[in-house]
């Protein structure tokens, strides 16, 4: 009979009982060995959270940009601003690195077959309900495209995924949140191989962001995730529920930069027709 080990925890806001959270020996294992690779990798590549970076695979995988990424400005707004520190080894702060990693080769490998973070036959992004997306999908999409793209009719789209590519979409963030998107884990609901899990994502909105104007406060949204993962804890299926209208709300909160000036200019000249002579028009 293969060993099972229950842990309890009380889940608030869910239950008003204790929920049985069970984990297979063999997760476990994975568990302790993905900690033990953890502390390995980081020593490796300098990254506190994201594996994968400077390992001897990664020499030769083939990266976007040339060569790995760097996530010093982003981890400093992480630190600065997250709401839980894990304990080093718990399971917030495994699913919390893992994603992290998964984020990282998705906006910086260009092929699936170097990613070491999911199950690549097996993957599915599913958001918000919508059909799925394969992991070349996803790839091709990009990780903005994929979470914003909507099935609203178009006149009521704020963001039209289809119009926007991979580059453009990243350069688009990339100016609206200088100092990077930030993401947490905030509570853990159930264990592998199917984590349910609450998040977090901010950033600080200090660049302009389709014509509308920077405001300098933060903008953020939640999210749940249901996480199923294989024996290896590579994702198979990644399901996201959150609602994008938070996010928009603040980069979206000032008026069109081009229209603010077009105003601001015909109240100028109004201003200036009032004053001038009335027998010379």
């Amino acid at each position: 009979m293969p060993l099972c080990i229950y842990i309890y925890i009380y889940i608030p806001k869910l239950s008003n009982t204790i929920c049985p959270i069970k984990f297979h020996h063999k997760i476990i294992k994975k568990l302790n060995m993905a900690t033990e690779q953890k502390v390995v990798d980081d020593q490796n590549s300098g990254d506190k959270y994201r594996s994968f970076l400077h390992d001897d695979e990664a020499q030769n995988t083939e990266w976007r940009y040339g060569a790995p990424p760097t996530y010093d400005a982003v981890n400093k707004l992480f630190e600065e601003g997250r709401t839980k520190e894990w304990p080093k080894g718990s399971l917030e702060e495994v699913v919390q690195n893992a994603i992290k990693s998964w984020e990282m080769e998705l906006s910086h490998k260009t092929q699936i077959k170097d990613f070491r973070s999911i199950s690549p036959d097996k993957f599915k992004l599913i958001v918000n309900g919508r059909e799925g997306l394969s992991a070349e999908e996803t790839l091709r999409f990009g990780s903005y495209n994929a979470l914003l793209k909507s099935s609203m009719p178009e006149e009521l789209k704020y963001y039209k995924a289809d119009e926007v590519s991979f580059e453009s979409s990243h350069t688009m963030f990339r100016e609206a949140l200088p100092r990077g998107f930030a993401w947490e884990v905030l509570a853990v609901y159930s264990g592998p191989p199917l984590i349910a899990f609450k998040f977090r994502h901010w950033g600080y909105f200090e660049g302009p962001f389709k014509g509308h104007a920077p405001t300098g406060e933060m903008v953020q949204f939640y999210g749940i995730c249901i996480l199923k993962v294989d024996d290896s804890l590579r994702a198979e299926d990644v399901e996201i529920y959150y609602d994008p209208a938070e996010l928009f709300a603040g980069l979206l909160k000032e008026p069109s930069i081009s229209v603010s000036n077009t105003e601001q200019q015909q109240e100028t000249d109004s201003s200036a027709s009032t004053q001038k002579c009335p027998f010379h028009k």
